[in-house]
């Protein structure tokens, strides 16, 4: 797909200063652009590059004020990242969009109704009574359970496998080998020692807007549903179990476990490989920083978390820069008690 500069600039509704006629038929970054593709600038670090790049067009800040005369043409925007961010989106609705039809072989099941404009591919498979949005993309190898609710627009990538009686909303995405509804770890101890699997009876709930990475799993509820709110993101190889409650326009990072019955409140940030326990509640737009462990409800909202067993990231912060220099305390430590044993020993009797 080719645009020209002056196209790009009117769907951003942004300025240009430079060529308007300039084409641009691929994105890159600024630092590897090359004649046709359009880059951004958002932090200024990179600004070096605005005035060596070959990307035909770069979009900045509407406030940046270039240090001397760039190499290319500038598209002045709002927000940079943010408008490049809607340019990639519509490039990809353009890219995307044709795949439409059904490929053979592929199952549909009794009483299920799928809505015009999707696309099915082959080796997919589609349970009894499902309802499938209109403009549904469901790619090879994709198993649906029965009963199982998909909104419009909604993406599901290879591999992936949607147990029964989930409902998923529009305009999701669920990428590659996930796995959503699959029973919670859930197994009562016995009198002898042994463990007795409790039964999952619950289901999943995925709100509008959600993306889900690859090989990210979500238990279903042992009852009632396991919800993640609107706008939510999570990215590959992530643990929800079962009543987990995810609040809306959190952002979760790969290889973190959320353990049973825990509530996240909105807008919260979960950085990599971080663990939370069970039946714990996180107050809305709580930051918790990378293989942080949080064992305690958190009920005061905006905190910033850090450490196993996370706490205030200020106050670990902190705490990291007094072990930094323990070695050196342990020295002085140990030169004063030497001094005060030999003051001890060289006293007169």
């Amino acid at each position: 797909m080719e645009f020209t500069i002056g196209q790009i600039a009117q769907l951003l509704k942004g300025t240009v200063v430079g060529d308007t006629a300039g084409i641009i038929h691929s994105a890159a970054k600024i630092e590897e652009g090359k004649p046709g593709c359009i880059s951004f600038l958002s932090n200024l670090k990179y600004e070096n590059y605005l005035y060596t790049t070959q990307s035909t067009a770069v979009l900045v800040d509407h406030d940046f004020k270039p240090r001397k005369a760039p190499s290319t043409t500038l598209i002045y925007v709002e927000n940079a990242y943010l408008a490049f961010t809607q340019l990639l989106e519509e490039y990809q609705k353009v890219t995307k969009s044709a795949r439409r039809g059904v490929e053979q072989p592929s199952f549909l099941g009794e009483n299920t109704q799928v809505g015009q404009d999707g696309y099915r591919g082959a080796f997919s498979y589609i349970g009894r009574q499902c309802q499938i949005g209109e403009r549904v993309r469901i790619y090879p190898h994709a198993y649906i359970g029965d009963n199982v609710q998909i909104g419009h627009d909604t993406v599901i990538h290879p591999g992936v496998r949607i147990y029964d009686n989930t409902i998923i909303g529009a305009h999701c995405i669920i990428f590659a080998n996930s796995v959503i509804g699959s029973d919670g770890f859930g197994f009562a101890p016995q009198p002898d020692g042994s463990y007795k699997t409790i039964p999952q009876l619950g289901n999943v709930v995925i709100e509008d807007h959600v993306s889900i990475g690859s090989n990210t799993t979500i238990d279903c509820a042992t009852i009632g549903s396991t919800i993640i709110r609107a706008g939510v993101k999570i990215d590959n190889l992530v643990q929800i179990a079962h009543n987990v409650e995810i609040g809306k326009n959190t952002v979760i990072a790969a290889q973190t476990g959320i353990s049973g019955s825990s509530k996240l409140g909105e807008q919260c940030v979960i950085a990599g490989q971080v663990g939370i326990a069970g039946h714990l509640s996180l107050a809305n737009r709580t930051k918790v920083g990378a293989q942080s462990g949080v064992g305690k409800t958190i009920r005061k909202e905006g905190l910033s978390l850090s450490g196993s067993p996370a706490y205030d990231l200020t106050a670990h912060l902190r705490a990291l820069a007094v072990l930094r220099n323990l070695p050196e305390l342990e020295k002085r430590l140990q030169a004063v008690e030497n001094e005060r044993i030999d003051t001890a020993n060289n006293a007169p009797s």
